[in-house]
């Protein structure tokens, strides 16, 4: 594509990502995610009933009569966008792959984040690495982001969840909430999932497409491609015994990754290719919000 070509795309994305910030997430982003600490805000005289340990003693020595220092809870957070984008992200049995939607996802976040003057990094992944920006500020910084995950090309089709894990908790010290956008094919990321749920407000986005729920319904052959390994195999679309055992190999599956999120205490956001994403992401943050309250 052509540098206009990218701009024209970026910039649809932007647009069409002011709706749900400013109508939909603003509110319930705000309430939902609490900053690092506390901050210093102003001196004010003493009152009856304020705790002593406050009191600012060189402005107390300065005016003669006693001060205490008045703090406001940092707001400013971290938010880290870790996304799959191995072979299987590029599946999508409609209008939209699962790449696509992640991008679209990201940048309603990435943007929601920066309204609110926070920092967003991101860290792209397959069996490796291939990607990572450290956290920074501003709409240049987002525009990037976006641009990277829309553009960006893999070195390697396989996913490695764990690894990637890893990586994070190695280059992010400080407390983070982190969006992991993946449609959690890999294996073995159970240990390092629960290493970055302790240190960090982990928020596993699963990205799923019709045809990965149930078996497509198709009476001839089917010839499948994994997207990961090239590998082939011919399917009987007509064998009902298979596209059984299919439906409920994927069901298991499904619900041993939501037990074992709900294990670790962590909230998994579910978003389908073939569905509005708009809506599930609002009742999330809905959600997390009546939470934050309690």
């Amino acid at each position: 594509m052509t540098t206009a070509e990218i701009f024209k795309n970026i910039r649809r994305i932007e647009i069409q990502s002011r709706k749900p910030v400013n109508q939909l997430f603003a509110g319930e982003y705000r309430s939902v995610f609490k900053g690092e600490g506390l901050e210093f805000h102003e001196v004010r005289e003493y009152q009856p009933g304020d705790d002593i340990r406050s009191i600012d003693w060189n402005v107390t020595a300065r005016l003669g009569h006693p001060f205490v220092k008045k703090f406001i809870e940092e707001r400013q957070r971290t938010i880290v966008l870790m996304i799959d984008v191995s072979g299987s992200q590029d599946f999508g049995s409609l209008n939209k792959s699962k790449n696509e939607i992640a991008a679209e996802l990201a940048a309603i976040l990435a943007f929601s984040a920066i309204k609110n003057n926070d920092l967003v990094g991101l860290l792209l992944f397959t069996d490796q690495v291939e990607k990572y920006i450290p956290p920074k500020k501003g709409k240049k910084h987002v525009m990037r982001i976006i641009r990277d995950i829309l553009y960006f090309r893999r070195q390697n089709p396989g996913t490695d969840l764990a690894q990637a894990l890893r990586y994070f908790s190695r280059v992010q010290r400080k407390s983070a909430i982190v969006f992991l956008i993946s449609d959690f094919l890999g294996d073995d990321y159970e240990r390092p999932l629960a290493v970055t749920s302790r240190r960090h407000d982990l928020i596993p986005v699963m990205l799923k497409d019709r045809f990965e729920r149930q078996f497509p319904s198709h009476d001839g052959l089917l010839q499948v491609e994994d997207p990961e390994n090239g590998e082939l195999v011919v399917l009987d679309g007509g064998d009902k015994s298979l596209r059984e055992r299919y439906d409920q190999l994927v069901a298991d599956e499904y619900k041993r990754k939501i037990k074992y999120f709900r294990s670790l205490k962590v909230d998994c956001l579910e978003i389908t290719t073939d569905g509005d994403y708009i809506k599930p992401l609002n009742l999330f943050f809905k959600r997390q919000q009546g939470k934050a309250r309690r």
